[in-house]
């Protein structure tokens, strides 16, 4: 009895919420693009605009279905969604295999600044788009997560600090998922993103799935080997 309680009340929390706000996520794609867009030429494969105008196509009815807050999703949303994270990953991608090939072959000689900042950007694109990949298949979706009821959520990708916090002290439990229906938005995927790309590791939220350890596992050695290259690279221009 008590259980059904608790299910019943957590069910009338996530009914009562308005939806994660657009904003967030929407700006990270938005700096992703423009971060591609500048890149140098020596780092893209074609045209200059065509990714970023594909990425546009697949962005704007992402926006148009959910302009304000992530209410409504569908499968045809959700595959255009993922769709979109892959495209801004393979270019990423592309670029930092370009960007490794410059630093290790020592073709940017000519100009390092430019070439460190290209590094730079590359750096946090990668951040940007893990962040949006954790947000996007983490317990099916930011939609799901705010608009379904707990117990009929899919299963975890990650543990965060707030699903284990309703035993602590007062102030601290309040904010727990068992106590206040919380679930993770945008910025807290961004903050697992950051902290993983510069740690090297997880710190303090966990992946549970083998897809979660294995995206998390691929952005520490990118970064890692970026990180790597880049050092190296600078001091070999201050010789």
């Amino acid at each position: 009895m008590a259980y059904q309680y608790r299910v019943a009340a957590t069910e009338r929390k996530h009914q009562r919420h308005p939806g994660e706000p657009r904003l967030p996520a929407a700006l990270a794609v938005l700096v992703a693009i423009a971060l591609y867009s500048l890149l140098p030429n020596k780092l893209l494969i074609v045209p200059r605009l065509a990714v970023p105008g594909l990425e546009l196509l697949l962005f704007i009815p992402l926006v148009a279905a959910n302009p304000r807050r992530m209410t409504r999703g569908n499968r045809e949303l959700r595959r255009l969604a993922i769709a979109l994270v892959l495209l801004i990953a393979a270019s990423n991608g592309v670029a930092l295999v370009l960007l490794i090939r410059q630093l290790v072959g020592g073709h940017g000689q000519d100009d390092p600044a430019t070439l460190l900042m290209a590094a730079g950007q590359v750096w946090l694109t990668n951040v940007l788009v893990f962040a949006l990949a954790y947000w996007e298949l983490d317990r099916g979706g930011p939609v799901s997560r705010t608009q379904v009821a707990r117990p009929r959520l899919p299963i975890a990708d990650f543990r965060f600090p707030q699903d284990e916090d309703h035993d602590a002290v007062g102030e601290v439990a309040k904010r727990s998922s068992e106590k206040s229906g919380w679930a993770p938005g945008f910025i807290d995927y961004l903050y697992v993103s950051v902290t993983n790309s510069s740690a090297f590791s997880p710190t303090d939220t966990m992946p549970l799935s083998p897809r979660a350890k294995i995206l998390m596992g691929l952005e520490s050695v990118s970064a890692l080997v970026l990180s790597v290259l880049v050092i190296s690279y600078g001091v070999g221009q201050l010789k």
